[in-house]
């Protein structure tokens, strides 16, 4: 089987098909698995149930970061609202490059579930720096082409390569034809070191439209994390003119986004033409009518990504533990695990994507009066409880298998 993406989603499949016994190959564009300083998080019974199945919660606790509180300052540096930590972090934060890393750890040597943890199987095959070119799809398989690789076969093609995916273009269609942009962009990069002053405390500074926040994620151990890093998030009406490929373009459209900004917003932007650590996109939901084609199917935020807000990270985990069960439950009859799983994930997965529809207008109010509403709104417990809870809620909305032990019986 061969699986298209080594952020999350993909090392996670990886895991859980490792452990049924298959031996997937896992494909990642990238020349290494990613770093990257900004953090993601689980929250609700459904995310931890699966972490625990996993065997990994007590792992990624090791790992978690303190959360990540915000104070909403004015221009002078004064606070108007505070955001508490488990608003963004839920019940487990922790930097996605870590988990990205110790998912990676876990797929390459796993035990299967009739080899006991003193004698794990070799497990999962991975090909860092290449991309597919074309999926064919035949009796014995599908044949794949690669950008450098020799062709191969594989009984199964999963896309778990994110909101752009290469094999939901290839297999489904092209990409505006499942992406929907929701009004707003989104950046973060690292802070060199000697800006890290900028960092001192997590904070955010609102105009009309437009977010620009600085922080600091560390390890609750006190172990090293990042100097620090700044989160942008803008309102534009129209899709901006950019090339993905390339950094500068992105840069650029930034700091026109920026232009004439109050608070320190100038020093943040001057940081960004030197930054490595990059990142920058259209706020933006995906909609998939079916989630599979033949032997193709899609994973993660390939077939249901909502950019910020719709728990991707925790989706992403749930869906690999379904997908995998099914399979597994199915003796490898992929046209009825399929089927299965996007049956039972499909109703979770959109209500958690609704919450990324609202990120961006609460995260950069488009007038000064919604900013105004926005912090009151904040600086009341009560509103606080109840939209912890509703997210509590929706995280939790899926009964799910105990797939490990009904594969022993």
């Amino acid at each position: 089987m061969l699986i298209s993406g080594a952020s999350v989603a993909g090392p996670a499949l990886a895991c859980w098909l490792a452990h049924y016994g298959y031996r997937p190959t896992v494909i990642e564009v990238a020349p290494a698995l990613r770093g990257g300083g900004y953090a993601v998080d689980f929250r609700g019974a459904a995310h931890l149930f699966v972490l625990e199945r996993m065997g990994l919660r007590e792992e990624l606790e090791r790992r978690a970061t303190g959360g990540s509180p915000m104070a909403f300052i004015d221009s002078r540096g004064r606070q108007l609202a505070a955001m508490p930590p488990e608003f963004a972090g839920g019940e487990l934060e922790i930097l996605r490059s870590d988990l990205s890393r110790i998912l990676y750890d876990h797929s390459l040597y796993t035990a299967t579930a009739t080899a006991t943890a003193a004698s794990p199987s070799a497990s999962t095959e991975y090909l860092f720096g290449d991309s597919l070119t074309s999926l064919t799809e035949a009796e014995d398989g599908v044949h794949v082409t690669f950008e450098r690789g020799a062709p191969r076969t594989f009984d199964l093609v999963v896309g778990a390569d994110g909101l752009h995916s290469t094999v939901r273009r290839l297999a489904f269609g092209p990409e505006e034809e499942f992406v929907s942009r929701l009004g707003y962009y989104v950046a973060g990069w690292d802070l060199p070191a000697d800006a890290s002053g900028l960092a001192a405390r997590p904070l955010g500074y609102s105009e009309p439209g437009r977010l620009a926040s600085v922080g600091r994620t560390t390890r609750r151990t006190g172990e090293p994390g990042y100097t620090g890093e700044t989160f942008c998030v803008f309102a534009s009406e129209h899709e901006l003119s950019y090339d993905r490929r390339d950094p500068q373009s992105q840069k650029k459209a930034i700091a026109e986004a920026y232009a004439g900004g109050g608070w320190r917003t100038p020093e943040l932007i001057d940081t960004l033409w030197a930054a490595n650590d990059f990142y920058f996109d259209a706020i933006s939901r995906v909609d998939v009518p079916h989630w599979s084609t033949g032997r193709t199917v899609l994973l993660g935020d390939a077939a249901y990504g909502a950019t910020l807000g719709g728990m991707g990270t925790g989706s992403a985990m749930v869906g690999a533990y379904v997908l995998a069960g099914e399979l597994a439950m199915a003796d490898g009859d992929h046209t009825k695990a399929f089927a299965r799983y996007e049956q039972l994930l499909r109703p979770y997965v959109t209500t958690c994507q609704e919450g990324g529809r609202h990120v961006g207008e609460f995260l950069a109010p488009a007038t000064r009066e919604a900013i105004d509403a926005r912090n009151a709104s904040l600086n009341d417990p009560a509103t606080i409880q109840a939209m912890l809870e509703q997210g509590h809620t929706v995280s939790a909305a899926i009964s799910l298998e105990d797939y490990p032990s009904l594969c022993r019986r």
